[in-house]
């Protein structure tokens, strides 16, 4: 049995991740051997496992923060740990499958301080690949109950009408801060919210934690596609400026009536690609219109509303604890 001690002490952030790798990765890794040749290739590409050539490496898989989620609030009510890691491996692939088709549609050319899969394999291998994660993660699922898989469906849908809404706005000029909020509650709170809900056995309080906690991570998100050190995020500088993304900092300084929100739309208005001075600008633009400032305060009262949620899901334990630093990670958080 893993079920947590509730008398232990909170792990350190680094531990509890590590730990939560150390449960998922020999799970995940298992059931992508179930993959075709030609996905399994690319799959094992993107999560780090190989190299472009197919060779052993060990690369960054990313912080798997939604499978750590799915285990601790398995923890919080009282399940076992080790009962939950097919699920948390479902909600992982799922998310992978997300980010290899956000690649491609963001035309984005570095992930993880590496080349994204569809500039190594192509665009059409890596829809492909992604699209396999995809069923695999409900092959994965299907043992634990039809409830479950709805869950994760209703999750994965209002991901994609997110994802939908992302690519809608970059063709409009007249995106409203609610509709980018909504976008958002889509495209990243929706999952992180079912990683929660799904760990916790069903409980919809643990969704509404990490629904909160994803939207707030999508606003820090957001602020480091801007401002983030390339070197930690492993994108390049100002990536989501160079793509005219309508982020949530950027939407609301559009919207803010200013003299820079004003600039800001007459750049993005501009056929031609933005230069390093012009992308620069732009990020000193949705600034000065408070956009930065208006998305750190969000994420600032989206943990906080997080906390409460969690407060009222579960009681004191080593796991809520645990939890709780998982979340404000995600407002501090650098990559």
């Amino acid at each position: 049995m893993t079920t947590m001690n509730t008398r232990a002490a909170a792990r350190p952030l680094a531990d509890v991740l590590a730990w939560s790798k150390g449960l998922v990765d020999p799970a995940l890794r298992a059931a992508a051997k179930r993959l075709p040749e030609a996905t399994r290739r690319v799959a094992s590409y993107h999560f780090g496992w190989q190299d472009a050539h197919g060779r052993a490496a060990t690369a960054d898989g990313g912080k798997a923060l939604r499978p750590a989620l799915v285990l601790l609030c398995a923890e919080a009510t009282g399940r076992d740990s080790a009962d939950a890691v097919t699920t948390a491996v479902a909600v992982e692939l799922v998310h992978n499958f997300s980010l290899l088709h956000d690649d491609v549609m963001d035309g984005d050319t570095t992930r993880r301080h590496r080349a994204t899969a569809w500039t190594v394999f192509g665009t059409g291998p890596a829809i492909l690949a992604g699209d396999a994660l995809l069923s695999l993660a409900f092959e994965v699922l299907a043992p634990s109950g039809a409830a479950n898989a709805r869950l994760l469906s209703a999750a994965t849908l209002a991901l994609l009408e997110g994802q939908a809404a992302d690519l809608d706005f970059e063709q409009r000029e007249d995106v409203t801060p609610g509709e980018c909020v909504r976008m958002a509650e889509g495209k990243t709170a929706a999952l992180l919210g079912a990683a929660c809900a799904l760990g916790a056995g069903g409980d919809d309080r643990f969704g509404a934690f990490g629904r909160a906690a994803g939207l707030a991570f999508q606003h820090v998100d957001d602020l480091l596609g801007i401002w983030g050190d390339p070197a930690v995020t492993g994108k390049p500088v100002y990536s989501d400026l160079q793509n005219r993304k309508k982020s949530l900092p950027v939407v609301t300084a559009l919207c803010s009536g200013t003299t820079a929100g004003a600039d800001l739309a007459a750049l993005y208005a501009r056929r031609e690609p933005l230069d390093e001075t012009d992308l620069a600008r732009a990020a000193a633009l949705v600034e000065a219109a408070g956009g930065r400032q208006w998305s750190q305060a969000q994420a600032e009262a989206l943990l906080a509303k997080a906390l409460r949620e969690l407060t009222a899901a579960a009681p004191p334990s080593r796991a809520t604890a645990e939890l709780a630093a998982l979340a404000r990670l995600i407002t501090t958080r650098t990559h």
